[in-house]
């Protein structure tokens, strides 16, 4: 008998520890879904659509010599046309490990990521966006062009 409850209780507990979304953590969650739906269709509108009027990039990688760098911009003009042109392969960026902190009305999403050209894995690493309650909902304030992890370390999706 016992071993059935324990049975029991092993298959019935896995899901109960995992949280549930709440309506803001989706409402988050929003603009951030909207880039990556946008990236796979092509569609710069959409993307734009996830960020505020002022966006913030910064890229943090290794430089050829292995020293750490950080490149910095804040026009979103070549992302979006790049997003835009058409191109032969669809753009996907699965994302998972999500994370999300809610502050009033400033959020942060933090999640692994890997990213396709079609069916064929380039790169993987982590999107780390954050966003600001507006009058038009929830947008982004940063767009997450993190360091490349590589290859070896991805626990891709």
């Amino acid at each position: 008998m016992k071993y059935y409850l324990l049975l029991l209780l092993i298959l019935i507990l896995p899901g109960a520890g995992r949280a549930q979304s709440t309506p803001d953590q989706q409402a988050v969650m929003a603009p951030v879904n909207r880039l990556f739906q946008g990236m796979k269709l092509g569609d710069s509108s959409m993307v734009h659509s996830a960020f505020a009027n002022t966006v913030t990039m910064a890229t943090v990688f290794r430089n050829r010599e292995g020293k750490l760098t950080v490149r910095r911009e804040t026009s979103m003009d070549g992302f979006l046309k790049a997003v835009g042109t058409p191109h032969d392969k669809v753009w996907n960026e699965p994302v998972w490990n999500v994370k999300i902190e809610i502050d009033g009305d400033f959020a942060q999403v933090w999640c692994d990521y890997a990213f396709y050209l079609g069916n064929q894995f380039m790169h993987c690493g982590v999107d780390a966006f954050h966003l600001f309650r507006s009058d038009e909902g929830w947008k982004s304030c940063t767009l997450p062009t993190p360091g490349i992890l590589p290859t070896a370390t991805c626990h891709r999706k």
